[in-house]
């Protein structure tokens, strides 16, 4: 099956929350601002990835319809 821009935005959200994630599993984050600042970013992109989750299943029932 052909991807979707949503599996597209999906696939790079996740990349660059696993780039995160591994930031701070290595101990990249120095101070613990650092640290909150990876981990906020870490809550957004999962938020993110969320989001686009629910408009690709919205948007595959209204094809559906």
């Amino acid at each position: 099956m052909a991807k979707t821009v949503f599996d597209v935005l999906e696939e790079k959200l996740l990349l660059a929350q696993r780039d995160q994630e591994a930031f701070v599993m290595s101990g990249g984050a120095k101070t613990f601002e650092a640290y909150r600042e990876a981990c906020g970013m870490i809550r957004g992109l999962t938020r993110a990835r969320q989001e686009v989750q629910d408009l690709a299943k919205n948007f595959m029932e209204q094809e559906d319809d």
